[in-house]
């Protein structure tokens, strides 16, 4: 799929949608010498099979990183800048060597200085672009279970700050905290 001798960086996000914490990415160079099966989009995994598979991929990976980007930096920048941000923070910590192609899941991607392509349900179809969608998704899912003890009635645990229908009653009741994304609706009507 890729040319003969690229390195291939794949690139994910996590937490585009919610409406509370922080947004995160992950860039993964797989080993092609250690094949790690069942890499999916994350979303179509089980929490345990996503947390399984982070190890596995953390541990025969050849590079990986995870980046994120603040409440604040989407309030100000917007999600979709906001997750570029996290993306390029993710693909500049590895410092990809020269003959590298970095492939991201979608339609958009990160200003950097290497070879970038968008790729679209790459989750589903680019093994690196799994590997990240799953580092990503398990970083943003404990971030969010550290912040739910933090602000318990919020139920950050259970939904993860997407606006279920628990968490849109959790804010009517009790207003916004410090991790809600300010510039979200319902959140900007309760700010």
């Amino acid at each position: 799929m890729y040319p003969e001798g690229k390195a291939i960086y794949g690139v994910d996000e996590a937490g585009r949608g919610p409406l509370a914490g922080p947004v995160y990415a992950a860039c993964v160079v797989l080993d092609s010498c250690h094949v790690i099966n069942g890499l999916a989009d994350s979303k179509q995994l089980s929490e345990k099979r996503r947390t399984s598979l982070a190890g596995q991929i953390k541990q025969y990976a050849r590079a990986w990183a995870i980046a994120s980007a603040s409440v604040e930096e989407i309030d100000r920048l917007n999600i979709l800048q906001a997750s570029m941000l996290a993306m390029r923070r993710a693909v500049i910590e590895l410092m990809p060597v020269s003959n590298s192609l970095i492939v991201v899941d979608g339609t958009h991607v990160p200003q950097l200085d290497y070879e970038v392509q968008a790729v679209i349900r790459g989750d589903s179809l680019v093994a690196e672009i799994s590997a990240a969608s799953i580092l990503a998704k398990t970083a943003r899912d404990a971030e969010m279970l550290r912040l739910h003890e933090i602000y318990p009635i919020y139920g950050f645990d259970r939904h993860k700050g997407y606006p279920t229908k628990a968490h849109l009653e959790a804010i009517r009741l009790h207003g916004i905290t410090a991790i809600h994304r300010k510039s979200f609706a319902p959140c900007v009507l309760r700010n």
